[in-house]
Formats: structure tokens, sequence, C-alpha cells
């Protein structure tokens, strides 16, 4: 009896196993493939094999990339052809969707735009992934490595500043391209210093020796490449930040976003509408109990960010927020957690430079052996003439919507939860989108909205008041349907952003990640719709936590998918 229970418990489990094997074998073959051109983004996940390596700017990339993505497609296909599991056929078509979708991003760029490659960032964030201190000291050896192979001192390989030159410049008689924005440039050139003292922090915190001399070697051609932008690059720039429409669809569609951009402008901006009417609701109980004159809910979330908490108290403020998140998480059983606290830092000079917003800096997907997700921090923009005070964080009622999104319900445990539930790697990376991961963020917030403070709730609403405007707001500034000054004065009046916050926006919308940041919104309703779609059938018999902890499990399917997991499983 107790060998046939065994068996009947185990079973399934083995099942699991047996196809998520079957499911990485396929993923592996791809990822293998893809390093050769790559092979920092894939160290960076973990796969130690390509620590030492360097991405490919040889010539012919172009065709060569797109032959590359067609063989293995071919592959995939013919393999589709004897697998039986559902699961690995699922997992097979997020593969074959995720490289057809690269060749036809390739093709677009190639057809219209003029290479430029801002190598400081690249490398700067290649090596701060390989050197971090979560990793396995014994892989911080291959950043020697890679470092004589960038400056063409090791044998078989150019410097990279000269490569992404060549590269450049192949394409400069070919009529029509369209160069880079030069408010992108602008920004770039501006943060080469920060980004140069960034590799020197890391290299000089990961305890490795002899590197002085080659990163010197390193940063001197970092410059030389800086100055042959601004001669070469500088002049072939476009003055209109808007991209081609067809790039701009495509973009997304590669952040998550299957809807036409005006059909969502409508949807977010009614979106918008009615958060501002539920914002005015709250901010007249707090104008109230607090005897302010003015009840409208710009002034009293004006009155609320002038609470400031001390900058050296912000980091454990923070953490003392998410005690107080993961008390009202088990009291309410909205979510399993971890067992393990979550882990929270200040962001180092280089990453506030790159994105002046708190982030999550995820684990390792690939060969986990027990490193965390990292909720950072970000208090200022280093690049801004006045130190750039990114002030939107520091007022207590802010801290827990943004606590909630970045880590506890919404991301370090949606990460955690794909490292440690043997999900397989194509639901990881390749049906990894910005939409499936900021779509959880959103509604982690809006899951902990009704137990908090009607301060913290104010501020919650504006949170996603500020996703709700991004999602109208990008696509009108790429489709000429409105200018930044007029964006930027919504967003500064309407939303309450700080100027600092509010400039980080729109350089987000028109350059940095033209599309990304509609993704947020159009996650949220996503994951909202499927909610509402699920306890209309269930009613009595929904279990919030049962439910929330299997979507977590599922890792980052696409929506079609995901729904169809939720109806037949869950």
């Amino acid at each position: 009896l107790i060998t046939l229970f065994l068996v009947a418990v185990m079973a399934p489990a083995i099942a699991t196993a047996d196809w998520v094997e079957e499911s990485n074998a396929n993923t592996l073959m791809v990822m293998e493939a893809q390093a050769q051109m790559a092979p920092e983004n894939f160290s960076s996940l973990g796969i130690e094999s390509v620590d030492a390596e360097v991405m490919d700017l040889g010539p012919n990339l172009y065709e060569r990339s797109q032959a590359s993505s067609r063989e293995l497609i071919a592959t995939l296909e013919e393999r589709k052809k004897t697998t039986e599991n559902p699961r690995v056929l699922q997992d097979l078509d997020i593969l074959i969707k995720s490289l057809n979708d690269q060749i036809r991003t390739n093709e677009l760029e190639y057809k219209y735009m003029l290479p430029y490659f801002n190598l400081s960032q690249s490398l700067y964030f290649g090596f701060r992934s390989l050197l971090d201190p979560r990793n396995d000291p014994a892989r911080f050896p291959a950043a020697l490595e890679r470092l004589k192979k960038y400056t063409g001192q090791a044998d078989g390989h150019q410097p990279l500043t000269d490569l992404a030159r060549e590269r450049s410049s192949e394409r400069f008689a070919v009529p029509g391209l369209l160069g880079p924005y030069q408010g992108e440039l602008e920004k770039d050139l501006g943060n080469v210093e920060q980004f140069k003292a960034g590799l020197n922090k890391v290299f000089t915190e990961s305890g490795l020796e002899g590197w002085e001399e080659d990163l010197a070697l390193l940063t001197g051609q970092l410059d030389n490449y800086a100055e042959w932008v601004k001669q070469e690059i500088v002049p072939r720039g476009r003055d209109d930040y808007r991209l081609p429409e067809e790039i701009y669809a495509d973009n997304l569609k590669n952040y998550g976003v299957d809807m036409d951009p005006r059909q969502l402008i409508r949807m977010a901006q009614l979106g918008f509408a009615d958060l501002q009417m539920q914002m005015q609701s709250i901010s007249a109980g707090i104008a109230k109990d607090r005897g302010w004159k003015s009840a409208d809910y710009r002034d009293v979330m004006a009155e609320l960010g002038k609470e400031r908490i001390p900058e050296a108290e912000v980091l454990d403020y923070y953490r003392n927020i998410l005690k107080e998140l993961e008390t009202i998480i088990r009291d309410n059983e909205l979510v399993t957690l971890p067992d393990r606290e979550a882990a929270i830092r200040l962001a180092t000079e280089a990453e506030s430079a790159a994105a002046p917003v708190p982030f999550l800096s995820p684990p390792q997907l690939i060969g986990n052996t027990g490193q965390q997700g990292e909720f950072v921090l970000v208090t200022h923009s280093p690049t801004e003439e006045d130190g750039g005070e990114v002030s939107d964080f520091g007022s207590p009622a802010s801290t827990w919507s943004l606590t909630a999104h970045e880590a506890r319900p919404g991301h370090e445990m949606q990460f955690a939860s794909m490292v440690e539930s043997g999900i397989s790697q194509a639901r990881v990376i390749y049906a990894f989108n910005s939409a499936n991961v900021e779509g959880w963020g959103l509604y982690s917030e809006a899951i902990m909205q009704q137990y908090l403070s009607p301060e913290a709730q104010l501020f919650g609403l504006k949170a996603r008041l500020m996703r709700a405007a991004r999602a109208f707001l990008d696509p009108m500034l790429n489709l000429g349907l409105i200018g930044t000054e007029e964006a930027m004065e919504l967003i500064t009046r309407d939303v309450g952003l700080s100027k600092t916050l509010a400039t980080q926006e729109i350089n987000r919308y028109t350059f940095r990640a033209p599309g990304q940041a509609t993704s947020y919104y159009y996650g949220y309703m996503n994951l909202m719709s499927l909610r509402a779609e699920v306890e209309l059938r269930m009613r009595d018999r929904f279990n919030q936590r049962a439910y929330h902890d299997f979507l977590l499990k599922q890792g980052l399917l696409p929506p079609d998918i995901l729904r169809q997991a939720v109806l037949t499983e869950f």
C-alpha cells in the first residue's frame, strides 16, 4: 500500500519533470545558437560557459543573424512533428514565435535605422551582471578574459569599439536611413563618465587583480569612440523622435501589447478619467481629516509629498514597510510568502544614471544556487545639473505601492517563483515580455490597495494613474497626436510627478524605449479581466491565495496560454 501510494503521489511530479527536461533541451539548442552572437545576455542569465565570450559585431552581422534564426525555426518545426506532450508543444511555439519576432524586428531595423551602439552602457551592465556579488566568485576571472577581448588584445579579436564603428559606417551610404534621435545621443554621451566610473567600481569591489591596465585601455577606447560618435553619428542624428509606424507597432508587439495603438489610447484615457474620480473621493476625506482648505487630489498629493523620509533613513524605512506588507499578506491570505527575507539596497551611481527610477534586479534565472532578486532604490539622477533628486519616492505615503510592486507580492516574488518552481526555461526566458512582468507588478499594487491607509491608497492610485497616462501618452507622442510640452504638463500637473521623473518619462516614450511604458497598464488590464472571468465562474469557491500561487507558478506565459491554463487547470 505504501509503495502504491508513493507511486500515485510521485507520478505527476515525475511526468512534469520529464516534460520540463524535454522542453529545456529544445530551449538549450536555441540559447546555444544565440549565445554565439550575444554571449553577455546569456551569461547574465546564468550560463557560465559563455562568461568569457563577447558580443559578435563582425561583418555580415545582419545576414548571419537572420540565417541562424531561420535554421533554428526549421529545426523546431521538425521537432513539433514528433512531440506529443502538449506543454512541450506550447514551449516549442513560444520559441518559434520569439525567433519569428526577432527576424521581423531585425528586418525593420535594417530597413529603416542606422546602426548605433551605446557601448559604455552595454559594457557596464555586462560586467555589473558578471561581477554581481550574488554570483559565485569562481565566475569572476572570466571578466579578465572579456576585458582583453573587448580591447583587442586577445588573439583573434579586434577592439569592440573598432567593430562598432565599422558596423555603423558601412551603412552611412544607404539612402534614407534614420540616425538616432539627438536627445538620445545627448543623454548617452552625457552618461559616459558615469559608466566609466561604474566599471572601475565593479572591478575594484570584485577582488580581482591585474585588471587596471586593461580597463584603462578599454575606457580610453570608449572615450575615443564617444568622440567618433560626436563627429560621425551626431551629424546624422534625427531631430524628430518619432519612429516609423511599422517600427513602433513592432515595439508594442515585442513588449507584449497586442492592441492597435489608437484603441489602446481610448482604453487608457477612460481608465485615467475613472482613476481621477477615485482619487478625488479619497482626497476629500483626507483634506477634511487634516483641515486642509483644498480637497483637490492634486493639492492633497502635493501636501502629502512635503512629508519626507530623512535620506539616511530611507533604506530602513522601506524595509519596515515591506515587513508591514508581509503581515497584511499573511493575515488576509493573499499569496503564499517565501520563508526568506526579500533583499533591498540602494542603487549605484551608474545604475541611477542609466535609469533613475527604482527597479528589481532579477536573480540568476538559470543554474540558480540561491541568488535572490534585489529591490533597488534610486534616490537621485546623478547626470542632472542639480543632482536630480527623485523626490517622488521619498514621502511615507508613496512607499507602500512601490514596495508592493517591486518586492512583495510583486516582482521579487514573481522571479523567485520562476526560479524555485521548476518552470521550463522557454516560459522563463522566451515568453518574457514587459506586459507579462509589469502587469503582475501593477496587479500586485491593486490587490494590496484596500488594506492601506487613505494616504497610501491615494498614492497607490497615483501610481496606477501614471501607468494609464503612459498607455495613452506614449502612443500619442509617437503618432504625433500630442507634443512633449503638453505631455509634460499633464504628467506634472494631473499625475503629480516631479520635474525630474516627468522628464525621464518623456525620455522613455520618445527615445529610451518607445512602446514599453504602455505594457504596465495593458498587462494589468489583462490580469484583472482574467480574474473577473475566474471569479464569475467560481463564485464562492474562488480562493485568491490559491489563484495567485497558481499564476506565479506558470512563469511568463503569453495571455492566451495563461488564460487556457487558468480555465482548464485552476
